[in-house]
């Protein structure tokens, strides 16, 4: 009778000691998945605010400027891009539609950019109080998108880590833990921008 207990008393703090394994395991799981939408939240705060400058900084320069229109048509398109595709959380997982979100948001910067240079051609824009506190703003919250991708990336590479790592890639696939996507520099980065006036 006496083994028996000790047999049955073994079990019980072998099922405990699996339980609190598996949840200590899975309840970090849930804090790093948590943070990465958290990331992605920032990330999709600065964007919100350079979405937000643009139209500002568009009428601006077109009240001052006798501005090229395809320059103008150019921001509007990539702007109109970005606006049609909502990333979800569960979307950070998916490395196609990250990509395009991606894509899209490049493109738009990518026509900022060129909207800048081509206001270099007018002088009385860059002396314009509004364009400048408008270009300061957004090239503020260019450095902040950058910072706050930079932040994700590292909040990502911890979780993409954790559940890759044996035993918790275990108790990752059986709750579907994912990985999810990194942002990558845009094709073409590599190269010094030409600029001509």
């Amino acid at each position: 009778m006496k083994k028996g207990i000790w047999i049955l008393i073994g079990i019980v703090v072998v099922i405990f000691l699996a339980v609190s394994w598996y949840t200590s395991i899975y309840n970090k799981l849930v804090t790093l998945d948590e943070q990465v939408t958290q990331a992605w939240s920032q990330v999709e705060n600065q964007y919100q605010r350079r979405a937000d400058l643009i139209p500002n900084l568009v009428e601006t320069v077109k009240g001052v400027a006798n501005f090229e229109k395809e320059t103008y048509t150019a921001v509007a398109e990539a702007r109109a891009k970005v606006n049609q595709i909502n990333i979800t959380p569960q979307m950070l997982s998916d490395q196609n539609a990250f990509a395009k979100f991606q894509q899209a948001q490049d493109q738009l910067g990518s026509a900022l950019s060129r909207l800048l240079v081509t206001v270099e051609r007018y002088p009385q824009l860059k002396a314009n109080e509004n364009f400048l506190q408008l270009q300061a703003q957004l090239e503020g919250t260019e450095n902040r998108i950058a910072v706050e991708r930079m932040k994700y990336n590292r909040v990502v590479q911890e979780y993409n880590t954790y559940i890759r790592k044996f035993p918790s890639n275990i108790i990752a696939n059986m709750n579907g833990f994912r990985e999810k996507a990194y942002f990558k520099a845009q094709a073409g980065a590599e190269k010094a921008p030409k600029v001509k006036f």
